[in-house]
């Protein structure tokens, strides 16, 4: 993601969705914890500032993320922190095995095409009763401002949306998240589903940004002409629902943790 893209992303979706569950998932990091950390996915450094907030000054930290926009973002926003920052595909970590004590990843897994690969590669890299923590999104009707953009975007589509839409989606299913992580290797794992309320933001702001999120690449290929009207008709709902200033929604999530 190119930088001044990740800037507008931080932006709005930093303190409306990720920065509530950064403190909720660094939070439920192990007690008295000592030893390296590894972040998977850090995209902007919501998470990343938590972590580093939570271990001892001194402790080891890698912030990692595929993508090199959103890591080069994170590391000019938090460059007087101390942080390692490397960029890293989850399904190939170039660290030997026992390397590290907890391994942090807020909503990446979702996003990597080898979810099974990805977790046993985890598995690997943690040191005996290390922990992975980690957050994916609930479904999309238990995210009511998501929710409401994508409903309405959707009466001005001529075909149907792909599937590979849902993928922010995909991993909300407690059970199946249970059998990867058993499946590569992990015996003792916990998943709660946990709701909070958003960062706050305006009615008119949410809905700029959502309207030109999720499904928005369908609506230009298919009715751009109809961008206005979305963005009215879900900036009158949201205002509706949530109120016009501030505006806070709803949202969910499951927080998965997983020792080894």
């Amino acid at each position: 993601m190119p930088g001044d893209e990740a800037t507008d992303y931080d932006a709005f979706f930093g303190p409306f969705y990720f920065e509530p569950y950064a403190r909720e998932l660094v939070a439920r990091m192990d007690e008295g914890q000592q030893g390296e950390v590894l972040e998977l996915g850090a995209g902007t450094g919501r998470v990343t500032a938590q972590i580093r907030k939570r271990i001892p000054a001194g402790s080891r930290l890698v912030a990692s993320d595929i993508d090199a926009g959103m890591l080069a973002f994170a590391e000019k926003k938090l460059a007087q922190l101390d942080i390692e920052w490397r960029i890293i595909d989850a399904c190939e970590l170039p660290f030997e095995a026992n390397t590290f004590q907890t391994i942090v990843c807020g909503f990446g897994y979702m996003f990597v095409p080898d979810k099974e690969k990805a977790f046993s590669e985890a598995y690997r890299v943690l040191r005996p009763g290390g922990q992975l923590l980690f957050t994916t999104w609930d479904k999309l009707e238990n995210n009511p401002a998501s929710f409401i953009a994508r409903t309405i975007a959707e009466q001005y589509l001529t075909h149907p949306v792909p599937a590979s839409y849902d993928t922010a989606t995909s991993m909300s299913d407690a059970a199946e998240i249970e059998t990867r992580l058993q499946g590569a290797g992990f015996r003792k794992i916990t998943i709660e589903r946990l709701a909070v309320e958003s960062g706050p933001t305006t009615a008119r702001e949410a809905a700029r940004v959502l309207s030109k999120s999720g499904i928005y690449p369908e609506v230009l290929e298919q009715n751009p002409d109809c961008v206005p009207d979305i963005e009215s008709r879900v900036h009158a709902a949201l205002a509706a629902r949530f109120g016009e200033s501030p505006m806070v929604a709803p949202a969910s999530a499951l927080i998965s943790q997983a020792w080894k």
